[in-house]
Parts: structure tokens; C-alpha cells; sequence
């Protein structure tokens, strides 16, 4: 298996349908084994039922079931955990995010380990902008970093990337700092954001911005007592 797309989905029943079928025609020109994994978290509007439909017309796409409503992180984990693929993408089940840019990532994986993307012309409200604007540059201050847009959900990384990652809860908003940590080289390319069509929006300014300063704090925690050592030789 060469790509796992990893989706995690809460009540975005009327995307499920127009998602798969926008990912199965961008993966047409791939030439490579692929497969979809959706990440239920906790759904209450039917977007499971949508998901074993399409399911049934697309053998690529695997289902992963949570019991309840864990959490982006913990959906995000579970789906990395699972992947087959040596590469992973993720993507938002808003379609917000263009799944023809994966294809536009994925060479640039021979230079790098993992390509975040840059939205461009963001499809947001001001509140959601400047909120976004004033989280990337306080994150960047506090862990001398140069992420330009943290929370694009788009980014595409080798899976060998994730195999020493131990996330925890709300972290996924720090993945290339964390990823950099474990010494692996992290890219930045600009990619389509779309308005969103359907569906409501989970953001708000107390579950991200608030939520993410707490978390800002472990991360620097983390960098400032990352072990990082180099045997000479052994004798």
C-alpha cells in the first residue's frame, strides 16, 4: 500500500458522499494502491450510515468506529495506527481541503518527511482568520518555530515519521514541531482552501484557541527536555 488518507469524521453526513467521490477521482491519475480511512468519532447524524454506503462502491475505504466522541487527536492517532500505507494524508471530512493538492505534496516528499500545506485565500470568517493568525504567531514565538499555518488539516508525511509520536489530546495542532523533534525535515507548500458547503463548523474560539494555549506549554515543555544525544562509538 502506497497511500492511507485519514479522515476523521464528526457529523459531516452530507460531505461523506461528495468526499469520496472528489478523492477517487483525484487518486485516478495516481497509478498507486490507495485507501481511505474514515475515523467516526462519535457521529450522531447519520454519517456512519453514509460512510457503509460508499463504502460498498469503494472497496478503499476502511471504517474505524469509535464508541464515542474522543476527540480530533485521538481520531488522528487512530487512523495513522492503522494505516497501511507508507505515506499518509490527511484531510478534513469538511471538504474544505482540495484532494488534488495531495498529489501536489506528495513528490515533494523526496526532499523532505512531511509537507504541511498553507491555505490560500482563506474561506473563513474574520473571527476564524484572525483567531488562526494570532494562534500561529504565538505558537511560532513560544517554540522558535516558523509554522505558517498549524492548523491547514492538510499535510501529507512518510508513516516511519509517527512511529516514536506518542500524541496526546490536542497536540495534532503541533504535529510537524513534534515531528521535527524526532529530527525529521518538515516542508511548507501553499494549498486551495474551499468555502465550506455543508454541514456546521466545529470551531469556535474557546475549543481552539484557549484549549491550544495549555497545550503550548507542554510543547515547550517537551523541546526543552527532548533527549538528543549521539554515541560516538562503543568500545
Amino acid at each position: 500500500m502506497y497511500l492511507s488518507i485519514v479522515i476523521p469524521v464528526k457529523n459531516e453526513r452530507d460531505n461523506i458522499q461528495p468526499l469520496v467521490r472528489e478523492v477517487a477521482s483525484a487518486m485516478q491519475i495516481l497509478a498507486q494502491q490507495y485507501e481511505i480511512i474514515f475515523i467516526d468519532d462519535g457521529s450522531t447524524d447519520g454519517s456512519l450510515d453514509e460512510m457503509i454506503k460508499m463504502k460498498k462502491e469503494f472497496s478503499q475505504i476502511r471504517i474505524l468506529k469509535f464508541d464515542k466522541n474522543y476527540g480530533q487527536t485521538s481520531a488522528l492517532d487512530a487512523g495513522f495506527r492503522n494505516a497501511r500505507g507508507e505515506i499518509i494524508a490527511i484531510l478534513d471530512g469538511d471538504m474544505q481541503s482540495d484532494p488534488d493538492d495531495i498529489l501536489k505534496l506528495l513528490p515533494i516528499l523526496k526532499d523532505c518527511d512531511m509537507v504541511c500545506g498553507i491555505r490560500q485565500k482563506r474561506q473563513d470568517n474574520f473571527i476564524r482568520k484572525i483567531s488562526s493568525k494570532i494562534a500561529n504567531s504565538v505558537r511560532n514565538k513560544f517554540t522558535n518555530e516558523d509554522i505558517i499555518d498549524t492548523g491547514c488539516p492538510l499535510k501529507v508525511f512518510k508513516k516511519e515519521c509517527f512511529n516514536k509520536i506518542k500524541l496526546f489530546t490536542g497536540l495534532h495542532r503541533f504535529l510537524p514541531t513534534i515531528v521535527k523533534l524526532e529530527g525529521y525535515k518538515v516542508k511548507q507548500v501553499p494549498v486551495k482552501h474551499l468555502p465550506r458547503l455543508r454541514g456546521k463548523t466545529k470551531y469556535n474560539i474557546r475549543n481552539r484557541v484557549f484549549k491550544s494555549l495549555r497545550d503550548l506549554f507542554a510543547v515547550r515543555w517537551m523541546q526543552n527536555r527532548y533527549l538528543h544525544y549521539k554515541i560516538e562509538k562503543e568500545l
